[in-house]
């Protein structure tokens, strides 16, 4: 396939978190070149760039590998994501515009409403959707890009399983949306930090001797206290 250049490092992080290019694995410019319809140029520089970004590593007298990452180092990432995702909702309480509101607004009936028919296939879609967006709205381009990288790893590194009551999911997203609507960042804080930690323990690490649940919920999510 041809791909435009500068897309070409969103590409191979794409195929490293759905597992085209298997963990360990070499990635030679010249066959990543020919797989993606470009000169070696920006193939190399997509490698540079997802080094950094800890998908890749660079190994002696193997050159650029797919990154092994250890159970350590994927339990770190969901810890982060349970610091950093607060933060950004209420970041978002504070700066997001009315064209990330309207947008939030409008994924959250989408996903009630699938959520309600049982239309599962399309949550986890605009469930990402939803934080991407919410990401973007907290105006702060070093939080959003840590922000996203977090979600492009935890993908890769873990599997999700499907939540058994995706409608209480869909309406914690209601509640951070609501907290955001009203520039109530303390609130959107402690809503979203609730949702995180629910969520946070249907993850399970991909990657073979991992154990069956990497983090179990300490508290169980009240809905009535995200209710004014």
């Amino acid at each position: 396939m041809r791909i435009p250049a500068h897309s070409v490092c969103t590409a191979i992080r794409d195929d490293i978190v759905a597992g085209v290019h298997a963990r360990g694995g070499r990635l030679t410019e010249e066959v990543l070149a020919r797989r993606y319809g470009v000169s070696r140029v920006p193939v190399r520089e997509a490698l540079r760039t997802l080094e950094a970004e800890g998908f890749v590593v660079t190994r002696r007298h193997a050159g650029a590998c797919v990154a092994e990452p250890t159970e350590q180092e994927a339990a770190d990432l969901l810890d982060m994501r349970m610091l950093l995702e607060p933060l950004g909702a209420a970041r978002a309480a504070q700066r997001r515009s009315e064209a990330h509101l309207k947008v939030l607004r409008g994924l959250v009936r989408l996903g009630q409403e699938r959520a309600r028919r049982g239309h599962s296939e399309d949550l986890r879609s605009l469930g990402g959707w939803f934080h991407e967006t919410l990401a973007q709205a907290c105006c702060s381009p070093s939080l959003t890009t840590m922000l996203t990288q977090l979600r492009h790893k935890i993908a890769w590194m873990y599997a999700v399983e499907t939540s058994p009551s995706p409608v209480d999911s869909w309406a914690e997203h209601g509640a951070i949306v609501d907290a955001v609507a009203r520039g109530d960042g303390e609130r959107a804080r402690a809503v979203t930090a609730l949702h995180t930690e629910r969520a946070t323990a249907a993850h399970r690490l991909r990657f073979p001797g991992a154990a069956e649940r990497v983090r179990t919920s300490q508290h169980a999510v009240n809905m009535s206290g995200l209710r004014h």
